[in-house]
């Protein structure tokens, strides 16, 4: 990537609605060959799609937990058959393979202390291969940046 396609990033990230006119302006480049290198990258997999960002607690999910999940074992099979479980479960934000005492970390929402406890007895629990687990609350969230530096 070169300083225009760094810059062109930059400001998708900042807003995907961005018309291709606004966009090629920003970014000194004319709207075909502007065009062409938004193309490009997202052909290449740097721009990988566009999304709004919500709310989470305006959409009645209030509650963030971090899960920390230690598994049986850690061969391929049994981290494969983890994910495909945890896959279905529109709760879980992100799932991170880790590093250290802990094997996986996972991001869940929830409306509040009772839907967690729903979701932990009757869908994680029942998780085949999962040693421990421990759980910790966001109070607040202090940092959240949703653009990745780029350059």
């Amino acid at each position: 990537m070169d300083q225009t396609d760094q810059k062109i990033v930059a400001a998708l990230q900042k807003n995907g609605r961005l018309k291709l006119a606004e966009l090629s302006e920003r970014v000194g480049l004319s709207p075909t060959p502007c065009a062409r290198r938004v193309a490009a990258l997202e052909r290449d997999g740097v721009i990988t799609g566009y999304a709004a960002r919500v709310d989470q607690a305006r959409l009645g999910l209030p509650v963030t937990i971090f899960i920390s999940v230690e598994l049986d074992r850690q061969s391929s099979d049994a981290i494969e058959v983890f994910e495909a479980a945890v896959r279905r479960f529109e709760e879980v934000m992100e799932c991170h393979l880790m590093t250290g005492s802990r094997d996986i970390l996972l991001r869940v929402v929830a409306e509040d202390l009772t839907a967690f406890d729903h979701f932990l007895e009757n869908r994680l629990m029942r998780v085949p291969g999962i040693r421990s687990m421990q759980s910790s609350f966001t109070l607040r969230t202090m940092i959240e940046r949703r653009v990745l530096p780029v350059g």
